[in-house]
């Protein structure tokens, strides 16, 4: 299962795709986390060194191909991740799209393109989970990066910038093939939190898969630079977000 997580700048993608990746692989399950973001931090989220993950966790434009029906990559899946994956904690494997190194360089379209070929290979292997952490940008789905993903989650805040944000990329996802879209209501501190989202996935005809309430200890441990499956591991947002792994795990995909 190939799963992509969206949405507005600091709207909690990064915290989620970590804790997400964590947990499921607790689960029994192979899990390949992909940072598909130029400015990379899942790794740091995930709880590994971030000096670990410059150069090698980063995917070369070497590794793909561009023919008629769309890119494809140059190695095996295996052989990628074994080349340029980092493990990490709970036995997930990081890899990071390519970032710019110096200014000036111009598009990432290799970059991009990297991504959604191994996206697509991921599909001959089930039995892994591939968990997404998307840039704060409508760019990989009109560029159709994630077009391979199963599932795209869109994390939404209770504020208004925020679910226009969703409101957009539900929209581009809409054009893609992607088998199910949800959203995932993240800090929410009250009952009216929990309607405006409510409200809104109604009104788009959209489908929420997991509220995630507000958490000082959330933040705390991003201060700290801590994962917070390590700094909380009780917590009612780990709580949450396990229950949306759960959810995830019993998705029957046609």
């Amino acid at each position: 299962m190939r799963i992509a997580l969206a949405g507005k700048g600091g709207a909690g993608k990064t915290t989620i795709a970590a804790t997400l990746a964590r947990l499921t692989a607790r689960t029994g399950a192979r899990v390949l986390a992909i940072d598909a973001d130029s400015n990379p931090n899942l790794g740091a989220a995930l709880g590994i060194d971030a000096a670990r993950t410059a150069p090698v966790a980063h995917l070369p434009a070497a590794l793909v191909s561009r023919r008629l029906d769309g890119a494809a990559l140059t190695v095996p899946v295996e052989e990628l991740i074994h080349t340029h994956g980092l493990p990490g904690p709970d036995g997930v494997d990081l890899v990071c799209m390519g970032a710019p190194e110096h200014a000036g360089e111009g598009c990432l379209c290799s970059a991009h393109a990297t991504v959604s070929a191994l996206l697509a290979d991921l599909g001959s292997f089930p039995a892994t989970v591939a968990v997404v952490d998307m840039e704060a940008s409508p760019e990989q789905l009109s560029r159709g990066t994630v077009q391979h993903a199963d599932v795209l989650l869109l994390i939404a805040e209770p504020y208004f910038r925020s679910l226009e944000t969703v409101r957009r990329l539900a929209a581009l996802s809409a054009e893609l093939s992607i088998a199910e879209v949800a959203v995932v209501a993240n800090k929410l501190r009250s009952a009216a939190d929990r309607e405006a989202i409510s409200e809104f996935c109604e009104r788009h005809g959209l489908r929420c898969w997991g509220e995630v309430p507000w958490s000082e200890k959330v933040v705390r441990a991003d201060l700290a630079a801590r994962p917070l499956l390590d700094a909380a591991p009780e917590g009612a947002a780990v709580s949450a977000i396990a229950q949306l792994s759960t959810r995830l795990g019993d998705l029957e995909l046609a």
